[in-house]
């Protein structure tokens, strides 16, 4: 099987992946392009024989971690005027750890083989990254989710990272008086609502208002990563784990940017 055929299922998730640390679906798709353009160049660097999942990221974070990458022409511009300053707060190889685990849902072998070090040296690096993030700012949290169990969910996992639920809004109406009642720092969003009606159309009447961070959860990951529209940099798949949760609650909040959809989609969840 040729590389692009084996890479083409993984390469939406390691979008995913690279907004994640970049922080915006500029970055991040500028990194993933760099990353087929070496692939391209030089199909040696990718190991063949190892799973070609754990193969791509393993290229994609070897060029991310290299000094080279940050210092070409065709993207080095808009890398530096998008990248967060804030990355530099948090260390970056505990963050890779970490999302590896917690989000892409390696195993910490998996993770060692991407990271180009050992098992017990990713654990300690994921033990790090959860200190790290434990010192984010808390913050209050809108939960637009119609299924009471998930919603309950939600909760119990927002309060534990010490933030606060200021309300669980059912339908997109719900959803915009709750933050006219009270602007949160950060919003949870499902996809399809109670009544039918849109949580992407939610979101983007409520990020017309004020920038928050948003959070996208769906079953259909697949339907929002097309490339065709903007896309969210912040998504969940149900079912989710708790851990990816966390994860991403701390990487919205850390980046302090909007996942805004200016283009209202079809997709639903």
């Amino acid at each position: 099987m040729s590389i692009s055929k084996a890479i083409a299922p993984h390469l939406p998730y390691l979008r995913r992946f690279a907004r994640a640390l970049a922080g915006t679906q500029q970055a991040g798709d500028a990194y993933v392009a760099a990353t087929l353009e070496v692939l391209v160049e030089d199909p040696s660097v990718f190991n063949s024989d190892i799973e070609p999942r754990v193969a791509l990221y393993q290229t994609f974070v070897g060029l991310w971690n290299s000094l080279d990458v940050n210092r070409k022409p065709d993207i080095s511009t808009d890398l530096a005027s998008t990248i967060d300053r804030k990355l530099e707060s948090i260390t970056p190889l505990p963050r890779q750890a970490f999302l590896l685990c917690s989000v892409e849902n390696f195993t910490p072998a998996e993770a060692a083989t991407i990271l180009s070090i050992d098992e017990d040296e990713v654990r300690k690096l994921v033990d790090e990254a959860g200190r790290e993030i434990a010192k984010q700012v808390a913050t209050d949290v809108l939960i637009i989710e119609d299924e009471p169990m998930i919603a309950m969910d939600l909760e119990g996992i927002v309060d534990g990272l010490g933030h606060h639920v200021t309300g669980v809004a059912r339908t997109h109406s719900e959803a915009v008086d709750a933050v006219n009642a009270q602007k949160p720092g950060l919003v949870l969003a499902d996809i399809q609502l109670a009544d039918g009606s849109s949580g992407l159309d939610a979101v983007n009447e409520i990020l017309g208002g004020f920038e928050v961070p948003v959070i996208f959860i769906t079953a259909y990951p697949d339907r929002l990563l097309t490339g065709d529209r903007p896309e969210p940099a912040f998504l969940i798949t149900k079912p989710y784990q708790p851990d990816t949760v966390k994860a991403i609650i701390s990487q919205a909040l850390f980046f302090e940017r909007r996942a805004h959809l200016r283009d209202r989609s079809d997709a639903e969840a």
